[in-house]
């Protein structure tokens, strides 16, 4: 809210019209329900604190004023340059004149559009465990009665839970008026409730007594310096009693945290497990060969068996293993590239005993190499994340499972579980021990499992909700800009049992963030899950101050968000207890509300997670693994929770960065909480802070960034002007380019924009070498000129565009964590020849078999990729999959998603399968599943998809079958156009994100079909060549297209500016199809809600013909058969 000498606050009653902190497409979206010219509201303006935007519809489109405080704290809408601004007091005053006519506006405001007042917030407490939210540790702020106000009245509330509350309750009915009265008349003391809290804490004395009786043995065996005070305590508390009695019982509670954390590190000092590298050797078997690793010899050794027992022994130094290279259709192979000479060697495959085995081996090898390494500065960093909800109980004293990764799930082989990682990250929930102590227990359990003494670097605490970061010590200098952030989300977003704490850092030249998160409770709050998720990612503040343009998941390199998500599975009880027991959770991964949300893009946008392949962690009988506690019984009745996956690890990276996940799973022996400890571990490449050693780059040996053009699709009902702003770490500063100078659109909610080579201004680098420019990433938003608001952000790495001719990039546009279009343009990276020395990466030595194209069913069973190498594979079709083009709540011209292509299709594409660059683009559209030459798919979710070559920029004419998703999306809405132009059918796999889930060269579609183009038939440039370009892909892979796709490939027809649908075979529209049948009247109701073309159309559901209109059971007999006639036929 504006404040100011001259403002008037808007008061606890603002104006009906005025929407606070509403984002600017949730405005759009108001008033285009609204409907009437002359419609308004005011929100807060997302660009200038204390500022506000008015919005008005007029003939569609929405206009937008920005209203600004002045030195005086008078408001005034911003005019054009040498127009006096009129100046109000008070809002409502200015929005009373703009009632008048021929004000300015372009229009007069006529219909204000009032909030939607909300809903009262149910109580959201901790899972449903305790009546009241537990209160915060003493560290917290807590808020105070202002001063002056008088003491409320208490009121009667529920009954009772249990004793004390009895208590409470009879004291507040009875005497608490008679302190009242004695406090009046000038009593310094409550005698009345003294004498009530020494009745109810009668039980705690007696339970302390007996813990410190225990404490006396104790103290006697490990501490015999305590147990002197020990025994005092016990007698002064047989003696001590009356009005020092409740004194006395503080005074123990203190000391018996202090002697039990002290008599805690004299056990663990007596206690010690001796791990040795040497054991981890000796994990790799093929046939008659055995593979032992000497990491701090830095050799492998290959140990073959003879006839007659004899052995021939081959030993290989680090410097002559070139690479490894992982089968991804044999996951347990692993071929390995020997130097024999200087130009000449070798290839051996390996069969491991599981594949496991091969990741652990691949582990020690990178750990080998990384150790002999003549570089300074790691490359790459292992990471540990855990999460837990403690259940408000301290943790046990062993939590080694959890620090080693052992459990259910996926988890890291014996031989490699005691390899120190290099940051560990707890994020908690339900927590109660304070900071010093929980963060000293784990620097113990560290030391005790990996005898290193890790260095907290960050620890962030709201209330119960805690985060900690410890590092190596020989990392603690590597570490910088380190900061913290917390957000409540608790009731009115005041409460802090909810909420998130953050901590954020570099490491050398990297930005890590990091998100512990507790959202609201209960099975049925999906909604309030997802804007706690929106609050979040909008309100925490980390990372750099320069980006508060973007939200925290465009802010860093690796963004890791963990903890009690609370997301719940939609599925009767008996049921999943079924699937539990037979250890079946994909049934349940398809309605835990998490992944149902994702696939609707309304939380987590681009996020990826790892397979998930443990049994849910929530919510069990504490003290057991054996048994789900689903029922209990509460004042108001019986609460359900059924078991879920509640507490979870996803993580966003920038495009062509490196992570892996290792492992993720959870415990089976901490037994403590009625939530399991969640584990992963990931990992990551990291750059260095580049020194140049040529020094500062010469005017001739300056790399320039340089754009030929930048074309973006925005959801917007605005027409206003555009411009770009352009962050990066290699630049000195931001820079904007000049406005939009094309802008075009077919439909009301869409507006397309470009900027030329004249509009775009040429970037200089800080650093001109190769070496330091390929880690780079430039980050862009997309702002109005109106009121300088962001319409979506995006990234763009730097890698690909490197060259002397420019390439292309596209991805999509977000913004608040929502998909608000996309992104497309040409440039180039252009690097002097003095400047092009690079070297290679530890994680690039890996790579992934292109030769095997064989790949295994699932949503992120495809084994993590480590290296910049893409490989093609094949995927089972989907018959059957309930879940695959399934409608959703977004299907409407309102709501913008476009479709992808799957990646994995413009990885593989080789040069013969392009169009020539003299000849029209050819289009690559989605590959048909289940039919002969089976499907392409996109990389895994730890790993960038490839580029997308010019022939995949197109649309096809030619009709495809629907891929089965990896991870079924909802990127299946439709933009009916304003005349019959074809729609877009595009796959739906890219949908899911990848490492970075957010990907410049994603293949997110950035045409909205042709009736947004003015060039048809226009490229952006040369063809996107094949990342990475030292080592091209040069397999064709035209034996895994269908024939009419192969046809389409060779003849590199034109299709873009094709008057011909491709919607499916027989028909190429919707109408065509209804015409045939003779109900083309329903074309109209069909468009309408979405349902644009055949493919997407043949999962109708009779329900969604009665929606569209459809309401004669004849006519919705045949729609149905013809759909089912015409997929059988596929």
């Amino acid at each position: 809210m504006a404040g100011g000498g001259g403002v008037s606050p808007l008061g606890l009653a603002p104006p009906l019209w005025y929407h606070r902190d509403l984002s600017r497409a949730a405005a759009e979206e108001l008033l285009a329900r609204a409907g009437r010219d002359g419609s308004f509201l005011v929100r807060d303006s997302e660009s200038v604190n204390g500022a506000y935007a008015l919005c008005v519809l007029f003939q569609k489109h929405v206009h937008t004023y920005r209203v600004l405080p002045d030195e005086e704290g008078f408001l005034a809408v911003q005019t054009s340059q040498g127009v006096q601004p009129k100046r109000f007091k008070s809002l409502p005053e200015l929005v009373l004149l703009y009632l008048q006519p021929s004000q300015g506006l372009v229009s007069t405001l006529l219909y204000p559009v009032d909030r939607e007042e909300s809903i009262p917030e149910d109580r959201d407490y901790s899972d449903g465990e305790d009546e009241k939210p537990p209160l915060p540790p003493r560290s917290a702020s807590t808020s105070t009665t202002p001063t002056g106000s008088a003491p409320e009245t208490p009121t009667d509330s529920a009954p009772a839970a249990n004793g004390l509350s009895t208590i409470s309750h009879e004291y507040l009915k009875g005497s608490y008026a008679l302190d009242l009265q004695a406090v009046k008349q000038g009593a310094s003391s409550l005698p009345h409730l003294n004498k009530t809290l020494v009745s109810s804490c009668k039980r705690l004395n007696g339970e302390v007594d007996k813990v410190l009786s225990g404490l006396e043995i104790l103290s006697k065996v490990f501490d015999q310096q305590s147990a002197f005070m020990v025994s005092k305590m016990i007698q002064q508390s047989v003696n001590q009693g009356g009005d020092q009695e409740l004194e006395n019982l503080v005074t123990k509670l203190a000391i018996l945290k202090d002697l039990l954390s002290s008599i805690e590190k004299k056990v663990s000092l007596r206690v010690k497990l001796d791990v040795y590298l040497a054991d981890l050797t000796k994990i790799g078997k093929s046939q008659k060969h055995s593979l032992s690793v000497d990491v701090e010899g830095g050799m492998l050794v290959v140990m073959k068996k003879m006839k007659d027992n004899q052995e021939d022994w081959n030993t290989f130094t680090h410097h002559k293993i070139r690479q490894l290279i992982k089968s991804q259709r044999v996951q347990n192979k692993l071929g390995i590239v020997f130097e024999k000479d200087k130009e000449k060697s070798q290839r051996k495959d390996f069969i491991f005993a599981s594949a496991k085995k091969r990741e652990a081996f691949c582990q020690l090898l990178q750990l080998m190499k990384n150790k002999h390494s003549n570089q300074d500065e790691p490359d790459m960093i292992s990471i540990f994340i855990g999460t837990w909800n403690m259940g408000s109980v301290p943790s046990p004293k062993a939590v080694g499972s959890w620090l080693l990764c052992r459990g259910l799930g996926k988890t890291l082989d014996e031989m490699t579980v005691t390899i120190p990682h290099d940051l560990y990250v707890f994020g908690t929930q339900e927590n109660s021990v304070c900071d010093r102590e929980w963060v000293d227990s784990l620097r113990t359990a560290l030391k005790e499992h990996t005898e290193l003494d890790y260095k907290p670097i960050a620890v962030q605490t709201l209330w119960n909700i805690k985060i900690a970061v410890l590092v190596k010590p020989e990392h603690e200098n590597r570490i910088s800009h380190v900061g913290v952030s917390s957000v409540k989300t608790g009731i009115a977003n005041t409460l802090g049992n909810k909420g998130a704490v953050g901590v954020s850092f570099m490491f050398n030249g990297t930005s890590f963030g990091f998100v512990n998160c507790h959202l609201t409770s209960g099975n049925e709050k999906i909604g309030r899950r997802n804007q706690n998720y929106l609050d979040i990612l909008r309100l925490l503040s980390l990372g750099d101050k320069q980006l508060s343009s973007f939200d925290i998941s465009l802010r860093f390199t690796h963004l890791f968000w963990l903890g009690d998500l609370n997301y719940r599975l939609d599925m009767d009880i008996q049921e999943i207890l079924n699937y539990i027991n037979r250890k079946e959770f994909d049934p349940l991964l398809k309605v835990d509300q998490l992944n149902l949300e994702r696939e609707k893009n309304k939380v987590f946008l681009r996020f990826a997670e790892e397979e998930i392949s443990y049994p849910p962690t929530y919510r069990y009988e504490r003290g057991s693994r054996d048994t789900y506690v689903w029922q209990k019984q509460k004042a108001t009745g019986m609460r359900t929770n059924v078991p879920s996956w509640c507490d979870r690890i996803l993580w966003k990276s920038y495009p062509e960065t490196h992570i892996v996940c290792n492992s993720y799973g959870c415990t089976d022996d901490v037994v403590t909480s009625d939530h399991s400890p969640v584990f992963g571990t990931f990992e990551v490449g990291v750059t260095s802070q580049f020194v140049s050693k040529k020094g500062l780059p010469k005017s001739s040996e300056q790399a320039y960034i340089e754009f030929e053009n930048i074309e973006a699709i925005v959801k917007t009902a605005s027409r206003t002007k555009f411009f770009i702003e352009f962050y990066s770490t290699c630049l000195e500063e931001f820079k904007k380019s000049y406005e939009n100078d094309s802008q075009s659109s077919d439909n009301v909610n869409f507006l397309r924009v470009g900027w030329s080579n004249k509009q775009l201004t040429t970037l200089k680098p800080l650093l001109s070498e190769i070496e330091y420019l390929q880690d780079q990433h430039l980050l862009l938003t997309v702002k109005s000129l109106d009121g300088y608001e962001s319409y979506g952000e995006c990234v763009v790495a730097l890698k690909s565009m490197i060259g002397s001719t420019a390439q292309q990039f596209h991805t999509y546009l977000s913004h608040r964590g929502e998909e608000t279009g996309n992104i497309r343009g040409s440039m180039r990276v252009r690097v002097p020849a003095e400047r092009m020395g690079t070297r290679e990466r530890l994680y690039e030595w890996i790579s992934v078999d292109k030769d095997e194209t064989g790949g295994h069913k699932g949503r992120s069973t495809l084994p993590p990729r480590t290296g910049h190498d893409y490989v093609k594979a094949k995927q089972d079709s989907a018959e059957g999959d309930p879940s695959t083009g399934k409608n959703n709540s977004y299907n409407n011209p309102a709501y913008y998603i476009l479709e992808g292509v799957p990646n994995q299709s413009a990885a593989t594409l080789s040069s013969e399968l392009l169009p020539s660059p003299c000849s029209p683009p050819a289009v690559v559209g989605v590959v048909s599943g289940g039919g002969a030459g089976g499907t392409l798919n996109r990389p895994p979710p730890d790993f960038p998809p490839p580029p997308l070559p010019k022939g995949a920029l197109e649309m096809a004419d030619t009709p495809f079958s629907k891929p089965r998703p990896l991870y079924p999306d909802l990127a299946e809405v439709k933009i009916p156009a304003a005349n019959s132009s074809p729609a877009f059918i595009l796959g739906e796999d890219f949908r899911r994100g990848g490492p970075g889930g957010l990907d410049d060269q994603s293949c997110s579609v950035l045409q909205m079909a042709k009736t947004l183009s003015e060039s048809e038939g226009q490229g952006l440039g040369d063809a996107c060549r094949t990342f990475p370009p030292r080592a091209p892909i040069t397999e064709s892979i035209a034996e895994d297209l269908p024939e009419e796709v192969r046809c389409l490939c060779e003849g590199g027809r034109a299709l873009w500016g094709s008057s011909s649908s491709s919607l499916s075979v027989g028909e190429s529209s919707v109408g065509e199809w209804l015409q045939r049948l003779g109900l083309d009247r329903y074309e109209e109701g069909l468009l309408h809600n979405g349902w644009d073309d055949l493919e997407f159309l043949s999962d109708i559901t009779e329900e969604d013909l009665e929606e569209a209109g459809i309401l004669d059971p004849a006519h919705k007999r045949i729609l149905l058969e013809s759909l089912r006639q015409q997929k059988q036929q596929k």
